[in-house]
């Protein structure tokens, strides 16, 4: 008999599918951020639409890793497409302790899954990390957007908001976790999906 704690294709492809479409979601709202007073919305609409996918990747989890890679590929992505390494890094770190919460729920608890949901969801602040550790150096390599856009981002993050964008990610994650369970239950159900 194979061991089924050992990764295997569909494994892979599960996280391949599931990240591809969770980035692509990220990806486009991050898009709002070309509009500076839109870009506070990256740490509550990628939470709560991104639980959508995340629940449904959650249904086909059943051994430790696969979250962690799943969210080193969202932080390899992000890198790829202009951002920093802190993404990659985050990414790894929370989807180490997402993995070990859904883990602790067997691979089955409802609630251990919407809580891995929220914690996961905090990757997202690899973001906006540049913004408040160094500013400077963040616009110095993003010169073409222009001195006053730059001035519009920042009247949206004063040290203050850090925290508040970190709850924020992690209350929007877990209400995205409901909201994939509620759709997994109902519809992704009925289809086969989940």
């Amino acid at each position: 008999m194979a061991d089924t704690k050992k990764l295997q294709g569909k494994d892979f492809v599960n996280i391949g599918i599931f990240a591809a479409i969770y980035f692509i979601i990220m990806f486009t709202v991050a898009c709002l951020g070309f509009i500076p007073i839109f870009m506070p919305l990256l740490y509550v609409l990628v939470p709560l639409i991104g639980g959508i996918p995340f629940m449904l990747f959650l249904t086909k989890v059943k051994k430790f890793g696969l979250i962690v890679i799943f969210a080193a590929i969202c932080g390899i992505l992000s890198f790829v497409t202009g951002m920093n390494v802190i993404p990659i890094f985050l990414a790894i770190v929370v989807g180490f302790i997402a993995d070990c919460i859904y883990k602790s729920g067997n691979f089955r608890s409802a609630k251990k899954g919407i809580l891995a949901c929220g914690v996961f969801s905090l990757w997202i602040m690899g973001y906006c990390a540049p913004l408040y550790l160094n500013p400077e150096q963040y616009w110095a390599n993003r010169s073409s957007y222009g001195a006053e856009y730059a001035e519009a981002v920042m009247k949206f993050f004063p040290a203050w908001t850090f925290p508040v964008f970190l709850i924020s990610c992690f209350v929007f994650g877990c209400l995205g976790g409901v909201l994939g369970r509620t759709l997994c239950k109902k519809h992704f159900a009925k289809a086969g999906i989940a």
